[in-house]
């Protein structure tokens, strides 16, 4: 009994890893989605971007313009380049953490596992003790039967 007594109590550390794991993984999940997110929209401004230069390359538009345009396009490659390496940095940490997650999950049910195998264990001796108790007194009883 002791020895699931103190198992149980290493399954509880182990749940409570599982959780900090979790929580951490939830995390890194929304930090991943948040830049991503930015990522999409600032790739959505400079279609539109280009997509004005392809305008203003077929009309009449005074060159200032175009190189405005031209400029506006070059900071947001630079700000897609920064946010690519953001987004690569996120998805590392939140297949880290989905490790650390996994390997949480993994161990808590090693400990669920040995706990019930443990339990069933000790119910199967318990059932054994009284079939020998039960098979004692069945001997008891027919002997003092026998020598009355």
């Amino acid at each position: 009994m002791s020895q699931t007594v103190s198992l149980t109590k290493v399954l509880h550390l182990r749940e409570n890893e599982k959780k900090i794991a979790q929580k951490a993984f939830l995390s890194s999940q929304e930090a991943f989605e948040e830049v991503a997110t930015k990522l999409y929209h600032l790739l959505k401004k400079k279609e539109s971007a280009e997509a004005s230069y392809d305008e203003f390359i077929q009309q009449a538009t005074p060159i200032e313009r175009i190189k405005e345009q031209i400029a506006y396009i070059e900071k947001l490659n630079t700000e897609i380049n920064m946010l690519q390496r953001e987004v690569h940095f996120a998805r590392n940490q939140m297949a880290k953490n989905q490790q650390v997650l996994s390997d949480a999950y993994i161990e808590v049910k090693k400990f669920e596992t040995i706990i019930d195998k443990r339990k069933q264990e000790e119910l199967n001796e318990l059932v054994k003790k009284e079939k020998a108790f039960l098979d004692e007194i069945s001997i008891n009883q027919y002997l003092s039967n026998k020598n009355r």
